[in-house]
């Protein structure tokens, strides 16, 4: 027996970007279907991004679900880059008039599971065969499996927001989808610790070592990254390697005021920059890592997918309310011109930041040149600024 189902829009993946494109099309009156492979438990477990741009903040704002994010959320005005020790501060609010927040994915995660979850969104947990079909036509379907027993929602829309290694992308013709990867020589290693940030602001630290990055949760959470090689694994770093490591590249007038401790998370991940063309088929739209991933310099993860949502649920509720498709047929378009931009500026950051086993010594006099006119330059400076504050949404 085949369960049936029907809603106007179909979302796949109860991440960050699956719940808000819900909750924003739930307060324009749009019906919806949410289904994930994972159970609520562990996407909320997942330890992701923690700076939002000041455009993140606004959806949250317009999608109700600010209110703690305003109350335990750090704002902040400037970061710091810093070369071999020398450190200059990107001034976000003097270049920009603008700041951006640190507040966790995770939260934000929790945040909008309660507001579905309050206001009666349908779900479906630990769903397994899920494929979407008859994209082309006026009411494709998703199918899946639940506890053993087969399902079937029609729609007139598909969201693709399950991330990187999701179905939605796969489900786009081989012959209709181009992508575009590249794939770095070395991970973060990442991990989270009870004691307070070693400074104020983020730094971003290249050193002869490799790259190191100071960020925060809170007040009393740290969350701290270096470069490690590719292949590392968790086993080869105890914590009192990491802190050693971690120092290193702070160097000592920085890591003269580091509080360290037993970390309670750890992990490594690689980093890749990733482009899939078109973002919509037929009636499937992609959103969020489904469709680009961009290495975790400059925080643009989140933020990205955030901004395609943005333009998704403008999209879907002018074609709702107004009988308009205008912003529908020009979604892939419109959003991939804007995420090349970020592209470019997480690559640029990461090239920049961090040491790559291929550099000649050439090339690494190029990034501390680089450095140094970033350093020196006001325009410099402000570019670097106007990106990591979040582009125009157009």
């Amino acid at each position: 027996m085949t369960h049936t189902h029907k809603t106007q829009v179909c979302i796949i993946g109860s991440g960050p970007s699956g719940l808000l494109l819900a909750q924003l099309l739930a307060q324009a009156g749009i019906d919806t279907i949410v289904l994930d492979r994972q159970d609520r438990s562990y996407i909320e477990g997942r330890i992701r991004a923690g700076v939002l741009e000041q455009g993140t903040v606004t959806a949250l704002e317009e999608a109700g679900v600010a209110d703690r994010l305003h109350a335990e959320g750090l704002s902040h005005s400037g970061f710091d880059l810093a070369f071999d020790g020398t450190r200059h501060r990107i001034d976000l609010a003097g270049l920009t008039g603008k700041s951006v927040m640190v507040y966790g994915q995770t939260e934000v995660t929790k945040d909008l599971f309660d507001a579905r979850t309050a206001q009666g969104q349908t779900f479906f947990f630990n769903v397994e065969d899920v494929v979407p079909t008859d994209l082309k036509s006026d009411q494709p379907s998703v199918r899946f499996r639940q506890n053993g027993e087969d399902h079937v929602i029609t729609c007139d829309y598909i969201a693709g927001c399950d991330g990187f290694r999701g179905v939605s992308r796969a489900a786009i013709p081989a012959d209709v989808l181009r992508t575009f990867e590249r794939v770095y020589p070395f991970g973060w290693l990442g991990i989270l610790v009870e004691k307070p940030p070693v400074s104020d602001e983020l730094i971003y630290a290249n050193h002869a070592r490799g790259f190191a990055l100071a960020s925060m949760r809170s007040e009393t959470r740290s969350r701290y990254y270096i470069q490690c090689d590719v292949d590392d694994k968790l086993a080869d770093w105890s914590d009192g390697r990491f802190w050693e490591e971690f120092a290193t590249r702070l160097g000592p007038d920085t890591a003269a005021n580091l509080q360290t401790g037993a970390s309670f998370e750890k992990s490594i991940a690689p980093l890749r920059s990733f482009v899939a063309e078109p973002m919509r088929y037929g009636n499937l739209f992609l959103a969020g890592d489904a469709a680009h991933i961009v290495p975790p310099t400059g925080a643009k993860g989140l933020n990205l997918a955030v901004a395609d949502i943005r333009l998704l649920s403008r999209a879907l509720i002018a074609h709702y309310r107004e009988g308009s498709d205008h912003h529908l047929g020009a979604y892939s378009e419109t959003v991939l011109r804007r995420v090349w931009k970020v592209e470019r500026f997480s690559w640029q950051l990461s090239t920049l930041m961090h040491q790559f086993p291929e550099n000649s010594p050439f090339e690494k006099k190029m990034q501390r040149a680089e450095f140094d006119y970033i350093a020196s330059s006001e325009a410099a400076s402000k570019a670097i600024a106007e990106n990591y504050v979040g582009l125009p949404l157009e």
